[in-house]
């Protein structure tokens, strides 16, 4: 899609939200609670961004930037470059942190520029009149975006610099939820590992983390093949390279975006072999199955990987 820039606000300290029209006026494609679409930056660049703004909106998409100091590239771009009436290339919504819209009950986890998907998730559940709990971590106060919008009936705002530097006690959220609840978290690594330990005794369908960052060094000893089932061609993949490095070095156009596991736009379907998972996307459950793969990152457990490309 072509879309504006209808306006940029800003948020928070080091955030922005982008407003994206088309530029005609007509409908967006829809989108769920959780999504994220993928901007094509003019430096070259594609980054994703989660949707903040109510999935019954058709005629914008709304997100929120952070200006990272460990940026590649992208959100320093975002903040810098981008101006009202841009127009970019965005990629239809996906959603790969979906919302169980009739859980009994919903706590929502969120740090930092993670508000974003959980932001959306909560006016959602509010529509719906579930019932739902969103605790917010930050560091400091004027780091919270978007919290003059949210109620504060609804949200446990945590500041760490109000309790002497300590983090949020997730592992105390987890133990008090009831037994019928979905938790979800969306964060920083260090609140993310804290929130997959509290949750590890939970049933694992209950629990929803979504990643901005790898969790994982990407899979790059190399050193196996790649079967194209379509084509019944084999590429090997040398030693210091990944799957998409070797596919893209043989010219396969194979899609790709983010580069660490993290957006699912790599996703690809295993026919055979054992893969090395190293993605932030797939559920436990879904690499024991090794139905699939995210080969911007993973590798190979066996000599030869078939996957349907």
């Amino acid at each position: 899609m072509r879309l504006r820039v209808k306006a940029i606000a800003y948020e928070a300290e080091d955030i922005v939200s982008l407003d994206l029209r088309a530029p005609d006026g007509s409908p967006l494609p829809a989108f769920t609670a959780g999504a994220h679409i993928e901007l094509h930056l003019g430096n070259g660049l594609r980054r994703q961004y989660s949707l903040a703004n109510p999935q019954t909106e058709r005629h914008r998409y709304r997100i929120g930037v952070l200006k990272d100091a460990g940026s590649r590239g992208g959100s320093r771009f975002v903040h810098e470059s981008i101006r009202p009436g841009d127009i970019l290339t965005v990629e239809e919504p996906r959603n790969n942190f979906p919302l169980v819209e009739d859980a009994g009950h919903t706590i929502l986890i969120a740090g930092g520029i993670g508000i974003t998907p959980v932001w959306c998730m909560a006016q959602r559940l509010r529509e719906l009149r579930r019932s739902w709990t969103l605790h917010y971590a930050v560091r400091t106060r004027a780091r919270a975006a978007f919290l003059d919008e949210i109620a504060p009936d609804s949200c446990h705002l945590h500041c760490d610099d109000a309790h002497d530097g300590r983090p949020l006690d997730i592992a105390a959220i987890v133990a008090a939820a009831p037994a019928n609840a979905h938790v979800y978290c969306c964060g920083p690594l260090p609140m993310l590992a804290a929130f997959e330990s509290a949750t590890a005794g939970l049933p694992p369908e209950h629990v929803h983390t979504e990643y901005f960052q790898a969790r994982a060094p990407v899979a790059a000893a190399g050193g196996f093949d790649v079967v194209l089932a379509r084509t019944n061609r084999t590429v090997h993949v040398p030693d210091n390279s990944t799957i998409l490095d070797a596919l893209l070095a043989a010219g396969i156009d194979a899609g790709h975006s983010c580069l660490e596991g993290v957006c699912g736009t790599c996703e690809t379907k295993v026919i055979e072999g054992i893969p090395d998972h190293r993605d932030s996307v797939l559920t436990p459950a879904e690499r024991a199955s090794n139905r699939t793969i995210m080969i911007c990152c993973s590798g190979s457990k066996s000599s030869r990987l078939v996957l349907d490309l």
